[in-house]
């Protein structure tokens, strides 16, 4: 199904995006990754508007077209205490502008079928304090999903997916951690990349515009203090 196709993947060193890269290159897809970290196809600062010109011209030249792009860079989680002007701009600059220039970059050059999967977080929509540069990003991200699937009607199919708690090292966790998950387990980068490559196939030919929540129903459960064993603890 994907034998051949090139794959634009963002943040793909490590975690969820080296999954992903691993599950499409294993299906045959020619892989293009940038990361921060060195030793893969392009290594550079995804909040760097010449690196993504670079990179994209690089893709470019070397494949001369693109299938599918997945925007999976992870942006700089600080809070509203710690977190400065410039810091907070820099996880906008790679949470949201990025995946934007991106795909304005790559917009003439995708190929007949093409996909963007964006990957948003379940804290599009909750949140934990002192998060707010991250909680912001992929709250953008989420609705730049919506915005690019209407503008590249009929050319891009354009979806996110918002996971839950996923652990890179595929660490299996018992009691509360797994317990307090509807689905009984913490989840794996996996369970992201199946669904990315879904998303990408012909099979998805009707799905865009659309979030996939990936969370093991942790944002489905309704928890009040003293209900099913739940206790808040006031912090001083």
């Amino acid at each position: 199904m994907f034998e051949n196709k090139v794959v634009v993947i963002t943040g793909g060193a490590k975690g969820i995006g080296k999954a992903i890269a691993q599950q499409f290159q294993e299906a045959g897809a020619r892989v293009c990754t940038i990361d921060l970290l060195p030793g893969g196809y392009y290594t550079g600062d995804l909040g760097d508007k010449t690196v993504l010109e670079d990179f994209a011209r690089k893709v470019i030249a070397d494949y001369g077209h693109v299938d599918y792009l997945i925007n999976n860079a992870l942006p700089l989680m600080k809070g509203i205490d710690t977190c400065s002007y410039e810091e907070f701009n820099y996880a906008l600059r790679v949470g949201v502008s990025a995946p934007f220039y991106l795909s304005k970059l790559f917009a003439p050059y995708f190929a007949p079928g093409a996909a963007i999967v964006n990957i948003s977080s379940s804290r599009d929509r909750m949140s934990q304090p002192q998060t707010e540069s991250y909680t912001a990003a992929k709250g953008g991200i989420s609705a730049l999903t919506h915005g690019l699937a209407v503008s590249l009607a009929g050319k891009v199919r354009v979806n996110s997916i918002s996971p839950g708690w996923i652990d890179t090292d595929y660490t299996i966790y018992e009691g509360p951690d797994a317990s307090q998950h509807p689905a009984g387990r913490v989840g794996n980068p996996l369970d992201i990349a199946n669904m990315v490559l879904y998303l990408c196939s012909d099979k998805a030919g009707f799905i865009t515009g659309e979030n996939i929540c990936i969370d093991g129903g942790m944002t489905r459960q309704m928890i009040y203090h003293n209900d099913f064993g739940w206790t808040l603890e006031e912090q001083a």
